[in-house]
């Protein structure tokens, strides 16, 4: 993905995060995320009219290489990607009493999922829904809800994903998000989406970012399309667009090849969840 942005607003973003590297080093060098990591669910008032990342909850009936089901990169691709937001924007980030951003889990099946503005999923294609699940975001996403789905690999993995968004929303179809797109500009001009590698295969395969060879060979960015040509369903296949947010300061290389393009992409999103 080539991001065609102003020089000063592409200087700015790199300086940023490299300044926010080094922190985000010290405080977070040995990462914790996935189930293992407490779920922290909404609270009776945690819609306070200021934009939280809500990260769903589902069940995994399958397992995919490298993947941990619905915790998968929970929690900190979501910290960061709100603080990026209120950095580089002006929108407001909802902010707990210690001024840490607020980040939520939600089941399909709770209240709270019509008060999110911004819900994502990761590693979906081990998840399958039950039928309450199925009616459930079928509402929130016709009333207006957004669910970004990220990091799955491969045909298996596609097959299973979309055999279950079918459930959904059978009468709407999949489509790549076509060039130009309101999505694509919301802030910064991007073409599409990098293929955003785990840090850890990275690692360890020399710096490959096809985590499934000869059946992930590039990134694929798609969409569900209400009638209206509004997106409900943004899906980042074959990438990891959360870990060039979550591991933005474990690895100065990785930080340079991944997370500047990863966050032009997940701002311009969040944007566009909150304006359509």
């Amino acid at each position: 993905m080539r991001r065609s942005v102003g020089r000063g607003s592409a200087v700015f973003l790199l300086c940023l995060a490299l300044a926010s590297a080094a922190v985000a080093q010290r405080r977070y060098s040995r990462l914790r995320e996935g189930p293992g990591v407490p779920a922290r669910f909404p609270t009776a008032t945690f819609a306070d009219g200021a934009f939280t990342h809500c990260k769903v909850m589902y069940r995994s009936v399958r397992r995919e290489a490298n993947g941990m089901g619905w915790g998968t990169d929970y929690p900190y691709a979501g910290i960061n990607l709100m603080t990026r937001l209120s950095e580089l924007t002006k929108t407001p980030i909802s902010r707990d009493a210690d001024n840490n951003p607020n980040y939520w889990v939600v089941r399909l099946t709770d209240d709270a999922l019509f008060r999110c503005p911004f819900t994502m999923a990761t590693d979906v294609g081990t998840l399958a829904f039950d039928e309450a699940e199925v009616t459930r975001l079928r509402a929130y996403l016709l009333k207006g809800g957004f669910l970004w789905v990220d990091d799955f690999w491969g045909t298996r993995a596609w097959d299973q994903w979309t055999a279950q968004i079918h459930r959904v929303l059978p009468e709407y179809p999949i489509a790549d998000v076509p060039p130009g797109h309101p999505l694509l500009r919301s802030l910064y001009t991007i073409t599409g989406a990098p293929q955003v590698t785990s840090i850890n295969f990275w690692r360890f395969s020399g710096g490959s970012t096809s985590e499934r060879g000869r059946d992930s060979p590039q990134a694929n960015l798609r969409m569900i399309a209400d009638g209206r040509g509004r997106i409900m369903v943004l899906m980042t296949h074959n990438t990891d667009i959360g870990d060039s947010w979550e591991r933005e300061g474990e690895d100065h290389e990785f930080f340079l090849q991944f997370s500047p393009d990863g966050y032009a992409l997940g701002i311009n999103a969040a944007l566009y969840a909150m304006t359509h």
